[in-house]
């Protein structure tokens, strides 16, 4: 019995998202055809940003119906949009970027060949049912259809008057015809979410380049860590080891001469005590730069907050971050404007920096302002390709605008999500 509902259910799955997406369907192949019809002419491509984004609308609705349908998840292969400018600079760009995306063409053909393709797999088990209901119903109103002039063929059953020996036959006929339906539905409702991973699915390429990607920054990712636990190492070595070996060696002297000499042990223990107020501080320095405990306890706006209000320029921050973020996501977020400010610091001859911090579309946006000499370049120094690497562990991106008298501006993007109700917004001047 389940398993009957489960092949209805794909009859009538299938039938009825087809009728549902055939007027936008509709609309996209009219935006498509005005974008490469009127491209001569510069208006197609004036098209082409707002037909993407209907286009991969359309095609995130398939996707979502293809996982509910059949379990089949769809990846989206777009490529992650920079940030643009304002202006017709900015739409000249956002044209650019849409126009030479694979995926947008991609979807394109999609919109194209579905109706042909996706039509045939989604509406022929319920064009088998409907018919074969069709079929009973002849059967059951033969009389009143052939009283009224009915003449015409059921499949191979010509009804009219006169051969009412054949009667029963449309039911029969009509009962195997929509079993049919049902048998073969959820067969073509998957061939239908195949047909659609085809072409709205990464490519090979997009998947060897995805890969390569993952390859080279798990490699960063491995290097960087080596290289702070490296950093860890040297620390604690040069810094709170040798000091607590002093502070033994003190006490040891002091414990010698406490009886013989009580005033050198006493200058002794104070100075084992001020190495020990020293090892203290330099352990406490270490942790707060491995993980800082405000940002465990009260999250990146906060953190950051605190790290303004550490640093040697006017720093002004405007977040508008609702909720805390995964650990890992904020420790790189962290970490990615400490360094910015770090680099603002040593080159920028900057006396203010403004950042901005805010979550939308699943994405954390941050943006690091300052009104130095600019120059910055990306290729020029390790600090922004730190950032990077740092950023690229978790899919982030950074875009660097540093033109010669200033600004400079350093934008991060991070994909994310918010995983706790705890709110952490807060804006002013730190």
């Amino acid at each position: 019995m389940t398993n009957t509902k489960k092949r209805l259910s794909a009859v009538a799955e299938g039938g009825f998202w087809f009728f549902v997406m055939l007027l936008p369907m509709l609309v996209g192949y009219i935006a498509l055809t005005l974008v490469v019809g009127l491209a001569g002419i510069g208006l197609g491509l004036l098209m082409v940003p707002p037909a993407a984004a209907y286009l991969r609308w359309l095609a995130d609705m398939r996707r979502t119906k293809v996982r509910e349908w059949r379990g089949i998840d769809i990846p989206e292969p777009y490529r992650a949009a920079p940030e643009f400018g304002g202006g017709w600079s900015g739409y000249w760009q956002k044209i650019k970027f849409h126009g030479t995306d694979p995926a947008f063409w991609r979807d394109g053909a999609w919109v194209a060949v579905d109706p042909v393709v996706g039509a045939f797999l989604a509406i022929v088990p319920l064009g088998l049912v409907l018919n074969g209901l069709w079929g009973v119903v002849i059967t059951a109103i033969w009389p009143t259809l052939t009283r009224h002039g009915f003449h015409d063929w059921y499949l191979f059953i010509h009804v009219h008057t006169g051969n009412e020996g054949l009667r029963w036959a449309p039911a029969a006929v009509g009962v195997l015809e929509a079993a049919l339906g049902v048998a073969i539905a959820p067969a073509l409702l998957n061939a239908h979410a195949r047909w659609s991973r085809v072409l709205l699915a990464p490519t090979p390429a997009q998947v060897e380049a995805r890969m390569k990607h993952l390859t080279d920054t798990r490699a960063d990712a491995l290097d960087t860590q080596a290289a702070e636990l490296r950093r860890i190492e040297r620390d604690l070595h040069d810094g709170a080891q040798a000091r607590l070996v002093a502070m033994g060696m003190h006490l040891n002297a002091a414990s010698q001469l406490l009886e013989k000499n009580p005033e050198a042990a006493q200058k002794l223990l104070m100075e084992a005590k001020d190495s020990s107020a020293k090892a203290l501080s330099e352990l406490r320095d270490l942790v707060r730069g491995i993980h800082p405990p405000v940002l465990a306890d009260r999250g990146l706006v906060d953190a950051v907050r605190a790290l303004a209000l550490d640093a040697a320029l006017d720093v002004e921050v405007q977040a508008e971050v609702p909720g805390r973020l995964d650990a890992p996501l904020e420790s790189a977020a962290y970490f990615a404007v400490s360094e910015a400010l770090a680099n603002t610091a040593k080159h920028a001859h900057a006396s203010r920096v403004w950042i901005d911090m805010r979550l939308a579309g699943g994405l954390l946006k941050i943006t690091v302002t300052d009104n130095g000499v600019g120059g910055a370049d990306l290729a020029a120094g390790s600090g922004l390709r730190g950032i990077e690497r740092r950023l690229a562990t978790f899919d982030g991106i950074l875009a660097l605008s540093s033109p010669q008298g200033g600004p400079t501006v350093v934008t991060m993007e991070l994909p994310c999500a918010s995983s706790s109700p705890k709110t952490s917004s807060s804006s002013g001047t730190a």
